[in-house]
């Protein structure tokens, strides 16, 4: 008996010994969170005098196409606390009715939603449609470029999903889902991620989950490679769904004595955002948001690490007569500190840390944010890093651009 309490005493402080790395991690979450609310405390982006602002999220489902249990009033209500401009639905297709009619259409509160679909090729490819079509169900039947001239002869979005599945890289699809935060959430350790969850979660919810997260290198290498040869623009993806979790007793109404869900609307609305940059004079409606996301007006904000609002990467079109080959590009990231990686054609141009005083910098409200670049010919992209957050952050991208076309 002694034995057995002895074995049972050492298994439990095993178990306890095991658990201060997970305490620890829980530690240093708290004082990322605590950095990222100082950092963005007080802090007023600049106003664009041509463009407006618009955030929000792509690639979100609900019960009504399967594979989710979310419902309109949940994402509705998470939507508007996460004051989202804007929700791209793509809805699973059925046989049997058309789901992006019955999905969420218009403006439900502060958000403009537009219902769009999810769809499969005969070829085996997978894109979102925007909008969503009474087709859909049908285009499974047919080759990925006859489903490409039918969208595109409709005036609709074709936007690559599953990138890594994708097969028809030679084909006239609009952008790419380089990044999914359902597909990067479903590669985390499964051991790490369950002490995490119990440590961590419930305090950070978003800072947990982002830890997992990895730079997505050969997706934005694949998109390079097609940039360098035609207009072409990427997002990141929430592939929400509401679903992941358990409960305990219920019932087929919704009814549950314990229901812990790890993937609400609420909580993966405030990890990656989709930022659209639309003319002032312009209001925001299902139109004006698709001829600037077709555009290439919009950035990727990974806002779980801070606030992106105010980022911009511009090109000044005014030749210098003195340099009649170049033009220049400016680079104004929405705080100080932040490591800028300027790629042009895939290949890395700059890589430095806007932080120190120089002549070349772009400034505002007497701090020192931005960075000038005279640029030839190319095609050119900004990555932003928080390095102030620490591992693993830092290594994770805190916005990347969509691509500027020097001709």
């Amino acid at each position: 008996m002694r034995l057995l309490k002895r074995i049972l005493l050492v298994l439990l402080l095993l178990l306890l010994l095991g658990q201060l790395p997970f305490v620890y991690r829980r530690y240093r979450l708290g004082q990322v969170a605590a950095k990222i609310a100082e950092t963005g405390a007080n802090r007023e982006p600049p106003q664009d005098s041509r463009y407006r602002e618009y955030k929000g999220i792509i690639h979100a489902h609900t019960s009504l196409g399967g594979h989710s249990t979310g419902n309109f009033d949940e994402l509705i209500g998470a939507a508007n606390a996460n004051d989202l401009d804007f929700v791209l639905m793509t809805e699973h297709w059925s046989d049997q009715y058309d789901t992006s009619a019955l999905t969420l259409n218009g403006v439900y509160g502060k958000t403009l939603f537009v219902g769009g679909n999810e769809i499969d090729t005969a070829d085996g490819d997978r894109f979102l449609m925007i909008p969503g079509s009474a087709d859909a169900a049908g285009l499974r039947k047919m080759p990925t470029s006859a489903v490409l001239d039918k969208l595109h002869g409709e005036n609709r979005l074709a936007l690559i999903t599953y990138p890594e599945k994708f097969k028809s890289w030679d084909s006239n699809f609009d952008g790419i889902e380089v990044f999914s935060l359902h597909t990067a959430a479903k590669r985390a350790n499964p051991l790490l991620a369950m002490f995490d969850l119990l440590w961590s979660y419930p305090a950070y919810p978003q800072l947990t989950l982002m830890r997992y997260f990895q730079r997505p290198d050969e997706n934005l290498a694949k998109f390079d490679e097609i940039a360098s040869k035609r207009p072409i623009s990427f997002f990141a993806g929430t592939d929400a769904h509401s679903n992941i979790g358990f409960h305990i007793f219920g019932d087929e109404a919704g009814n549950k004595l314990i229901n812990i869900k790890i993937d609400p609307y609420e909580t993966i609305f405030r990890i990656a955002r989709v930022h659209v940059l639309i003319e002032n004079d312009r209001q925001l409606d299902r139109e004006s948001l698709l001829e600037a996301m077709k555009a290439g007006q919009y950035f990727v904000g990974f806002d779980a690490m801070g606030d992106s609002t105010g980022f911009s990467f511009e090109l000044d079109e005014k030749r210098d007569p003195a340099a009649p080959g170049l033009v220049r590009l400016s680079v104004l990231p929405p705080q100080m500190g932040t490591r800028m990686v300027l790629y042009r054609n895939g290949i890395v141009l700059a890589d430095e840390t806007l932080s120190k005083p120089s002549d070349d910098n772009l400034r505002d409200n007497n701090l020192e944010v931005g960075r000038n670049f005279q640029v030839s010919q190319g095609v050119y992209r900004v990555e932003l890093y928080r390095t102030d957050l620490g591992p693993p952050f830092d290594h994770m991208p805190w916005i990347i651009s969509n691509p500027i076309y020097v001709r």
